[in-house]
């Protein structure tokens, strides 16, 4: 159970954004716990999870890789402790698949399919860290899709 009350806030904000459609209020939210937490000197779990919840609700998919980036930056600075103290239910690694799954789609939308794939192989290289439940079912079904439209394009 997810015990960090700055981690629960941004989850608010996740849920604004999907499952009640405020993209922009979740934009909002993200951009108040950015300035409080202090943007990329906070704590680097703050910063990867927000940074990687501010990508989805980017309209301009340069400003989507900028805040991508910026949360794999991040967790390259997390430890395994930090994230269990924070009650997050998965080690640093299980991070990564993710970070590289939605670095990849941007690559892809900008029409860098080099980089794309690249991205695309470091999140199958790291998808063994997830488990079996549902968030690993939808990084590998979201992995899945991203490798038949790169086969396609």
């Amino acid at each position: 159970m997810i015990v960090d009350t700055t981690l629960a806030r941004i989850n608010d904000g996740v849920q604004l954004h999907h499952h009640q459609g405020q993209r922009q209020a979740a934009r909002d939210l993200f951009a108040r716990i950015w300035d409080e937490i202090g943007g990329e000197r906070g704590d680097p779990l703050h910063v990867c999870v927000l940074a990687h919840s501010m990508a989805d609700v980017q309209d301009d998919v340069q400003q989507e890789l900028i805040w991508d980036q910026r949360a794999l930056a991040a967790a390259d600075l997390l430890t395994d402790d930090r994230v269990a103290q924070a009650g997050v239910p998965m080690s640093v690694s299980g991070l990564y698949p993710s970070l590289h799954l939605n670095l990849a789609e941007c690559y892809r939308k900008l029409g860098d399919l080099g980089r794309a794939r690249e991205c695309l192989q470091r999140a199958e290289a790291g998808i063994s860290a997830l488990g079996d439940d549902e968030y690993a079912q939808l990084i590998k079904s979201g992995l899945d899709r991203l490798k038949q439209q790169l086969t396609a394009e």
